[in-house]
């Protein structure tokens, strides 16, 4: 069983999806989502405080900041803005592909745990999220 999610976004952040998912697994098998891009990320990540995502996105902004910022001055490829290549370098080191088991149509996450595309671009966006349950 295959699906594609689309996700807009609306600039950097975590924007969670679990619902979708939810709504579309059926039966038990293993859910694999693969994010179609290379400048956004998949995260399962907790989904109880606000304060986490905001968190995250604070962190990975120091870890890699824009291609503008000096410390950032060895990059190259800078052509698509300031944001392009810092979101490439962020989707390099998150993942960009998730398993989750699911039981009786059910995806099996933990009680504070949601599905989360992470935006690094500070454009808008529509990504896609090919799904594969087997």
């Amino acid at each position: 069983m295959q699906t594609r999610f689309s996700i807009g976004t609306d600039g950097p952040g975590l924007y969670e999806f679990t619902g979708q998912v939810a709504g579309w697994v059926r039966g038990t098998g293993v859910l694999t989502l693969f994010v179609q891009h290379t400048s956004c990320s998949l995260l399962i990540q907790e989904n109880a405080d606000p304060a986490v995502q905001r968190d995250l996105l604070a962190y990975f902004d120091r870890l890699v900041p824009p291609a503008d910022d000096p410390a950032m001055a060895y990059l190259t490829h800078v052509q698509e803005g300031p944001d392009d290549m810092p979101a490439h370098i962020k989707a390099a080191m998150l993942p960009v592909s998730l398993s989750i088991p699911v039981s009786g149509g059910v995806p099996v996450l933990g009680t504070w745990q949601g599905i989360y595309l992470f935006e690094h671009r500070d454009a808008p966006h529509t990504r896609k999220v090919a799904a594969h349950l087997a």
